[in-house]
């Protein structure tokens, strides 16, 4: 739909005799038009902004008849809208005070009237103007460019075009954001007007005019005929609709002059939009009819000074537009609120037998992302998609929802799993899945990323599994979004700077370095801002390269790390068990700078614990420049920042630290994010993840996120650590238990993964049942306990699982302490089959909470690290090894003393020793070494020997992985 007419029918509007008691009136004004905040080469800008003293200054005068700045005053219509406007902007101001609304023009040459006219409009109502003049030949391009400029720009709430015909195109209409479209010509709010819902369109503003003085006239027009001469375009689309709401008829011109003339002479009203050529007589028109034209060549000479004392219609469409600006502000505030989900879940049909896991999941259609987005609150600007089922959703969500009550905070977590694993993934999703598709409560699943190391190798997916899983889970289980891959680019860049670094060091003298560290370049040096950083650090206060004495060179220049005390090491994400340790350096052009390191897996990067507890892109920035990498030779600690690293750093990360939407089996939502260890890091989703999902779900709604392993090692660093750095504080804590894992600990046969099951874990026996409920269930509710959280218990029902069993374990649970225990069947059901976990979990977090952490910072890290083996994992004492109780002196004399603790622990055992089963008691913790994650913020002890880098099993996963060339089907992840 174009708007050929647009611009003639913005001219004016001029009032003359056209016959004895008829009224003619004509458009003399110019058309207005909206831009956006920076120029490209030969483009000008103009901008304006009224002030409140200078609104006040200009004020309406209601009661007089002067003429200020070309407004003719003693207008009622003008005055009207201006008031009901300028009334509107307060209101909004009132509730938002930094609100600005600007009106952007957009146009082909430079027309100072059409700025004129506009400002003037504005500042009577409080609103900004910015110009935008393009070269008057210019291209569809140029203008588009333009536009969508405007259309990012959240300060621009109407754009305007006031451009050639010929300009505006199709394309150029509908580019303009509808929200934006304050000239209502673009195809969708044209189509909003036809079909009569205005609630989010906006009425041309010449339309607007038109209605106004038709509506005025004396005596009314209801019932009478209204004449449309020419305009094919959207004004006479739009002019036709609002004329037959109004109670009018309204016909438009068709056929030869005589049918023109007939109908002419017929009519009550006559509005000429674009006649050409067309001869249009006065004396055609009907006595007492009125007629406004947008044609000022059909005004005669004879009535020229009469229409120079009339009311300037242009004023009245610019009023109207500016009215459509103040309406855009206020959709675009209303859009900004939190909204009510309308969450549409998807179906489920459960099969038996029950299908593999990439079975399940590719009968399912997975919702397009940005439709699930919609459903739950968010704004299309928020979105990044990665494909169409998996998207980033930005952090200006937090600063938009920030007066948003969080709603209840759940945490999964589980008993001592065997090697399988006990299902705490499958418990989370299953769970939201119940609530929000069965019981229609708002819940949102946030879950760690798996790394691909175990993906190919022991363990497989970990997108859940059955009826409760992520979809895609290949997606899933793949790459995702790439955060993985940004951590080991960002990891690897820090470990390639640092032998770089000392291979520099190495080989040249002080003032070599420097002239390389500060290079002149087209004979200027200049220090960069990360380097001005580190002499701040130094404790020098100089700017200037040539300035710095030559001990001040040196110490700059010289990190003078110590090649035996790098802790930093390369990682990778895949289990490869000979990068445990290797030699670097034995290239002859290393020129000797050989040293022993060694890889880890990716998510056992420092890095990947700190987009899993950064809170901000600023915090996340500041914790990889805090990142200690090695220790000098004078036995000062070594920084990313040091090395100059830790800007590169953040922009390697800047995307990997918005969480990934993803969906369900059942089309609830869930975010991925981060996906630390919790044997060797903190084990849990990130901070950031369970912020947004919090605003999100509102404050009746829930966010459930799940620690890694038993309760000993993910739910207490979930405590200690991330509970700390985020502020957040849990509702309650499901702890999932399996029958088999519950035997194991009863005193039955190991577990080994890929091994058949012994006959113990297939036959019912309560005895083993039993005493894994009393030793390893009882002690893993203590530990919630000692947080003051409540706990229910998941009991996650395998097909072996008879009913006395389960029926036991509910009832001990109960005994031990469990405010629930529940039996969940959501593998072979989907979330039907744990409703009774959900509404568990609803009541439960109606139930006093008395959180608290386990320690105080404050105490000395010997104390904080025993407080955790005594009262968490049941031992006797602590042994420090001579090399740990080093490195803790150290950390006190650096003041990292006060940082949290992160144990680095079997997670096969509540004691250090794997065979252990059940609740050890009388041992003593051996704490091998102690190491710091300054970044990260906490102080991680070696409890035995803890290997970072897992190994490949005789058969890995992969031997099942394949893909289909012809239809890309991969098969074999679960």
């Amino acid at each position: 739909m174009k708007l050929s007419v647009l611009r003639n029918a913005c001219r004016g509007l001029r009032i003359h005799q056209a016959h004895p008691g008829s009224r003619v009136l004509g458009f003399s004004g110019r058309c207005l038009a909206v831009g956006p905040s920076s120029s490209p080469p030969g483009i000008h800008r103009t901008a304006a902004t009224t002030s409140r003293a200078a609104r006040s200054k200009h004020a309406l005068n209601f009661g007089g008849q002067s003429q200020k700045g070309g407004l003719f005053e003693n207008d009622q219509s003008v005055r009207e809208v201006i008031q009901s406007t300028k009334e509107a902007m307060v209101a909004l101001q009132r509730e938002n005070p930094s609100l600005q609304p600007v009106l952007a023009i957009i146009q082909a040459g430079k027309d100072d009237n059409l700025l004129e006219i506009n400002e003037k409009m504005a500042g009577k109502i409080g609103l900004s103007i910015t110009q935008i003049c393009l070269p008057k030949e210019c291209t569809e391009d140029e203008i588009l460019e333009e536009i969508l400029k405007l259309n990012e720009d959240p300060r621009v709430h109407g754009v305007c075009l006031h451009l050639p015909p010929a300009s505006l195109t199709s394309r150029v209409l509908n580019t303009i954001k509808p929200e934006k479209d304050v000239d209502g010509i673009s195809d969708l709010n044209m189509g909003r007007l036809v079909r009569g819902d205005m609630s989010k369109g906006f009425v041309p503003p010449t339309a607007s005019a038109v209605m106004e003085l038709l509506e005025r006239h004396e005596p009314p027009l209801t019932g009478k005929t209204v004449l449309l001469v020419g305009g094919e375009g959207p004004l006479g689309v739009a002019l036709q609709c609002l004329i037959e709401r109004s109670g009018m008829v309204a016909l438009k011109s068709h056929g030869s002059s005589e049918v023109l003339q007939r109908q002419v002479m017929q009519a009550d009203a006559v509005v000429l939009l674009q006649t050409g050529h067309m001869n249009l007589p006065p004396t055609w028109i009907k006595p007492g009819a009125a007629v406004i034209s947008f044609e000022p060549s059909l005004m005669t000479d004879d009535h020229a000074a009469e229409m120079s004392s009339q009311p300037k219609i242009g004023h009245l469409i610019a009023a109207y537009r500016m009215q459509n600006v103040v309406r855009s502000s206020s959709h675009w505030l209303h859009e900004q609120q939190y909204k009510a989900w309308r969450l549409r879940s998807l179906k489920l049909q459960p099969l038996t037998p029950v299908p593999s896991d990439i079975e399940i999941s590719r009968a399912q259609t997975p919702k397009p992302v940005d439709q699930l987005a919609e459903e739950i609150g968010l704004l299309p600007e928020e979105l990044e998609a990665y494909g169409r089922t998996k998207a980033k959703v930005r952090l200006s969500m937090l600063d938009r929802l920030h007066a948003q009550p969080d709603g209840k905070y759940v945490l999964v977590a589980g008993i001592t799993p065997t090697p399988l694993g006990e299902g705490k993934s499958t418990v989370t999703i299953g769970l939201v899945q119940a609530l929000s598709a069965h019981l229609k409560l708002n819940s949102f699943a946030c879950l760690r990323q798996p790394s691909q190391g175990p993906t190919f190798g022991v363990k497989g997916g970990a997108a859940g599994g059955g009826y409760a899983q992520v979809i895609p889970m290949e997606e899933f289980n793949l790459h995702l979004t790439g955060d993985i891959h940004a951590i080991t680019a960002a990891n690897n860049l820090v470990a390639a700077a640092i032998d770089a670094r000392m291979l520099h060091e190495a080989t040249q003298s002080d003032k070599a370095l420097y002239n390389r560290l500060v290079p002149s370049v087209n004979g200027v040096r200049r220090f960069s801002p990360i380097q001005i950083a580190r002499l701040r650090r130094l404790g020098i206060d100089k700017t200037d390269p040539g300035s710095l004495m030559p001990e001040e060179v040196s110490a700059f220049v010289r990190l003078d790390l110590d090649p035996s005390k790098v802790t930093w090491q390369r990682v990778v994400d895949t289990n490869d068990r000979f990068l445990r340790k290797i030699t670097v350096g034995q290239a002859s052009t290393e020129k000797g700078q050989m040293r022993e390191t060694g890889f880890d897996i990716a998510v056992a990067s420092e890095i990947m614990a700190i987009l899993a507890l950064a809170d901000s892109l600023s915090d996340m920035k500041n914790r990889l420049a805090r990142m200690v990498v090695g220790t000098s030779r004078s036995g000062q600690p070594v920084t990313a920042e040091d090395l100059g690293v830790s800007g590169a750093l953040a922009v390697l990360m800047k995307d990997a630290i918005k969480p990934t939407l993803m969906q369900t089996l059942e089309g609830t939502p869930v975010f991925v994010h981060a996906g630390p260890f919790a044997n060797i890091a903190h084990g849990n989703s990130s901070v950031l993840a369970d912020k947004l999902a919090l605003k999100l779900v509102g404050r009746n709604g829930f966010v459930v996120t799940e620690a890694g392993f038993g309760a000993d090692i993910g739910m207490e660093k979930f405590f200690n650590i991330k509970c700390r750095a985020s502020g957040l504080r849990p509702n309650v804590v499901v702890l999932v238990a399996t029958v088999r894992a519950l035997k194991m600990h009863g005193g039955g046969p190991n577990v080994s993964a890929g091994a058949p099951l012994p006959r113990e874990y297939i036959d019912e026996n309560l005895d083993l049942v039993a005493g894994g409920c009393r030793s390893n269930l009882r002690k893993q509710i203590q530990i919630a306990h000692l947080f003051g959280v409540p706990v229910v218990v998941a009991l996650n029902v395998f097909k072996t699982d008879t009913q006395a069993e389960i029926d036991l374990v509910c009832q001990i649970a109960k005994e031990c302490g469990a405010s629930d225990a529940v039996p969940c069947h959501h593998w072979a059901q989907g979330g039907r089959g744990s409703l009774e976990l959900a509404q568990a979990v609803n009541e439960a977090t109606s139930r006093p909470n008395n959180f608290q952490f386990l320690y105080n910072l404050e105490i000395p890290i010997v104390e904080k690290i025993r407080t955790i083996a005594q009262k968490v994992y049941g031992a006797d004492d602590i042994e420090l090894s001579p090399e740990a109780k080093a490195k803790i002196d150290y950390y006190n004399q650096q003041g990292f003393g006060t940082l949290p603790i992160c144990m680095a622990k079997t997670h096969l055992s509540l004691s250090h020793m794997p065979e252990k089963k059940g609740a050890p008691t009388g041992f003593i913790l051996p704490i091998r070494d102690v190491r710091a994650s300054i970044g990260a913020g906490f102080i991680y002890p070696l409890v035995g020997t803890m290997s970072t880098m897992p190994g490949l099993p005789t058969r890995p996963c992969f031997y099942d992985i394949d893909l289909d060339p012809v239809t890309e089907e991969i098969t074999g992840l679960f």
